[in-house]
C-alpha cells in the first residue's frame, strides 16, 4: 500500500473510544529473581489506570520463562484481576513441543482456566508453516479455544516473526473464536491494510496495534496491545480519554508517547524491556531496574534520556513529583 498525505485526515476517526491492553513488564530483583511484589504492584497500577493487562508476552520475557514461571505469573495475575475482567496472556509451548497444535491447545487451556484470553505467540514451529498449514493450525486453535487473539510479529522483535498473507488474515477474521489480531510490524502501511480488510470483512474484529513507534495509530481505527504502555499506563489512559473527548491536549500526550517510544524502542529493539525497567525505577514504580539475566541491556546514558522523558510526562500529567508516575502504585 502506498501512503499519501491526503489519506491521513480521511482515515482518522475522532471521538472513538479506544481499547487499551498493556503488556506488563515482568520485573527482576538484583539477584536475577522474579520480583513478585513488584509485578503485582505494577499489575494493579495498570488495571487502576484503566488498561487491561497482558502477561507472559514479549514484555514479560515469555521466551525466557520456564513452564513453572509462566504458571506462577498466570496465578498471580488471576489473583489480582479476581475475575472482574479478562486479561490476555501469551500462549507458546516451551522447547518446541510437538505436535504443534496440541501443544498450543494445552497452553490455551491453562490460560483460559486462569481467566485469560490466549495470544497465539509465534514460534520456530509456526514460522516453518506455509500458508495452508498455518491456516489449518489456526483452525485447530479455534476448535480448542473459546476465544483467542492472533499475533503477527515483525522480525525486528523475534527471529520467528512473520507477516500474514491476506489469505491467512481473511481466515482469522472468519473464525468467530478469534477476537482480534495483534499486529507488530512497526509499519503504518501494513497496519492500514489490515484495518481496511477488517472493515470490509468483519468490522467488530479488533486490530491491536503493536507499533511502539507510531502513537497515532489509534486515530485510524486501531486499538492497542503494547509494551510501551507498561512504561507509563497513566499517560496512555490520559491520551485515550483526550482522543475520545476531542480534547486538544491529546496532541501533547500523543507526542510524549512518541518521544518515549523512540527512546525506548530504538535498536536493538528487544532491549526495550531494560528501558522499561529503568523508566519505572526512575519514576518510583519499581525498586530495581534489572532485566531478565539473559535479556539485552541498555547503555548507562539511557537513564538520562529516560529521565528527561519522565520529567516531561510528569509535567504534562501535572504529577506532583519526579516519582509520582507510579510511586504509590499499590504500596
Amino acid at each position: 500500500m502506498t501512503l499519501r498525505l491526503e489519506d491521513y485526515d480521511r482515515r482518522r476517526r475522532p471521538g472513538r473510544c479506544v481499547q487499551g491492553v498493556s503488556a506488563v513488564l515482568l520485573p527482576y530483583d538484583p539477584q536475577g529473581r522474579i520480583d513478585e511484589g513488584g509485578f503485582r504492584r505494577h499489575l494493579r497500577r495498570t488495571i487502576g489506570a484503566g488498561l487491561r493487562p497482558a502477561v507472559n508476552m514479549d514484555t514479560g520475557y515469555v521466551d525466557l520463562l520456564s513452564p513453572e514461571e509462566k504458571d506462577r505469573v498466570l496465578q498471580w495475575t488471576a489473583e489480582v484481576v479476581e475475575g472482574r475482567d479478562w486479561f490476555a496472556a501469551g500462549a507458546v509451548p516451551t522447547g518446541g513441543a510437538r505436535p504443534v497444535p496440541l501443544a498450543y491447545a494445552r497452553e490455551c487451556e491453562r490460560i483460559a482456566r486462569a481467566g485469560g484470553v490466549p495470544v497465539i505467540f509465534p514460534s520456530s514451529a509456526t514460522a516453518a508453516l506455509d500458508d495452508e498449514a498455518l491456516i489449518e493450525f489456526f483452525r485447530e486453535i479455534a476448535r480448542a479455544a473459546e476465544a483467542f487473539l492472533a499475533f503477527e510479529l515483525g522480525e525486528m522483535f523475534s527471529l520467528h516473526g512473520r507477516r500474514f498473507s491476506e489469505r491467512v488474515l481473511a481466515t482469522l477474521m472468519d473464525l468467530p473464536q478469534c477476537r482480534g489480531l495483534k499486529h507488530s510490524s512497526l509499519n503504518r502501511a501494513a497496519e492500514w491494510a489490515r484495518l481496511e480488510l477488517r472493515d470490509r470483512l468483519r468490522p467488530e474484529f479488533v486490530i491491536y496495534t503493536g507499533n511502539d513507534l507510531a502513537a497515532d495509530m489509534i486515530e485510524f481505527g486501531s486499538d492497542y496491545l503494547l509494551g510501551l504502555s507498561t512504561f507509563a499506563p497513566e499517560l496512555f489512559a490520559a491520551r485515550d480519554r483526550a482522543w475520545a473527548d476531542g480534547d486538544a491536549g491529546y496532541l501533547e500526550l500523543r507526542d510524549l508517547i512518541q518521544y518515549l517510544g523512540w527512546i525506548g524502542f530504538r535498536d536493538p529493539v528487544p532491549a526495550y524491556k531494560h528501558s522499561a525497567a529503568i523508566f519505572l525505577k526512575l519514576t518510583g514504580g519499581l525498586g530495581c531496574d534489572e532485566p531478565h539475566p539473559l535479556a539485552p541491556r541498555r547503555e548507562a546514558w539511557d537513564r538520562a534520556a529516560l529521565g528527561d522523558a519522565a520529567e516531561r510526562i510528569r509535567r504534562a500529567l501535572k504529577a506532583p513529583g519526579p516519582e509520582a508516575l507510579g510511586g504509590n502504585s499499590g504500596r
